[in-house]
């Protein structure tokens, strides 16, 4: 089983990445095969509104996109995760949401059995950003909301959340228990 996990923090070694990085662990030990996507290590240019979407078979945009999109929607299980940036989710995280409206104009579903949702904030606004990630899974996903996980905290500055052990464990929960409901 595949769990790919889509990373909208443009750090690194940021808290999002080190969250990610013990549930993907934790997955892995599970048996999962395991992928993690740092979205700003890529070429993704937003989404430019084609009237004429759903008449394309691919995307007119030249970016890295279409090989995103397909690990995304082809994942047995799927994480998103990002951190709150001014109040929601990060550029790249957005920039990602939006061109998923590809897959949504060509009835493409997610295979994800099992979704999982990683947020992590300076101050506030967490709720927020998990709302409308959800919505993402929502439109997106073949599955209902009984599948989904989520694991959301606090971290003010680079690398705290280390010193936060519940939320690192509440991480790796995440993984195990994504692994299980894929069949691992």
């Amino acid at each position: 089983m595949k769990l790919v996990a889509i990373v909208g923090s443009p750090r690194q070694n940021g808290n999002t990445s080190i969250l990610v990085d013990a549930a993907l662990e934790e997955a892995a030990t599970c048996g999962c095969e395991v992928e993690k996507i740092m979205l700003g290590q890529y070429r993704m240019e937003g989404c430019r509104g084609h009237d004429n979407c759903r008449t394309y078979e691919k995307c007119k945009i030249d970016d890295d996109m279409p090989m995103l999109l397909e690990k995304f929607s082809n994942a047995d299980g799927t994480i998103i995760a990002t951190p709150v940036y001014y109040f929601n989710m990060t550029a790249q995280m957005k920039t990602f949401i939006d061109r998923n409206y590809f897959l949504y104009t060509h009835g493409i579903k997610l295979k994800s059995k099992c979704m999982g949702l990683i947020v992590v904030a300076g101050g506030g606004a967490d709720d927020i950003t998990i709302k409308a990630l959800r919505r993402c899974f929502r439109i997106q996903g073949g599955n209902t909301p009984e599948n989904w996980l989520e694991v959301s905290g606090y971290a003010g500055g680079l690398g705290d959340v280390k010193n936060n052990p519940q939320l690192i464990e509440q991480a790796r929960d995440l993984g195990r228990k994504m692994a299980e409901r894929m069949g691992n």
